[in-house]
């Protein structure tokens, strides 16, 4: 069953913010001159790493997320993409599209991760916790 990210949680911290994709490229060394590429993988999977500042009670919502509903980080769940949900659709002009009702018209975007090599890690931060941690975005 796929786990879906708690929306109590907070969008990723935007200093943090690092994504890098994996290498679906086949290298061939010849005898002599620079190597070739050619593909390997069609579709490649993303690493992303962030970071969350976190209340108390926030961190117990993350904590029991990633230990009993992704059973300590083995279960694939579905995350908004920070970086494209909930934010307004723009026009041309730079402005956002209302609806008839003339509320902004918001994109939507889900993926479908895995934690990524190393467990969560935290820091505290005052007297809230900073959890840093990666995810492998599948295609």
């Amino acid at each position: 069953m796929i786990m879906d990210w708690p929306s109590s949680l907070p969008r990723p911290e935007r200093q943090t913010w690092q994504r890098s994709l994996q290498d679906g490229r086949r290298k061939t060394q010849g005898d002599a001159g620079p190597a070739r590429y050619g593909r390997k993988l069609s579709r490649v999977a993303q690493t992303v790493t962030m970071s969350m500042l976190l209340t108390r009670d926030l961190r117990a919502v993350f904590d029991r997320f990633y230990e009993v509903d992704c059973a300590g980080g083995t279960r694939l769940f579905n995350m908004p993409d920070p970086t494209t949900d909930g934010w307004p659709l723009l026009g041309s002009d730079g402005l956002p599209l209302l609806a008839a009702d003339g509320q902004p018209l918001l994109l939507s975007k889900l993926w479908l991760c895995s934690w990524g090599d190393t467990p969560p890690s935290e820091t505290l931060v005052g007297i809230e916790c900073r959890k840093t941690f990666s995810l492998q975005v599948l295609p």
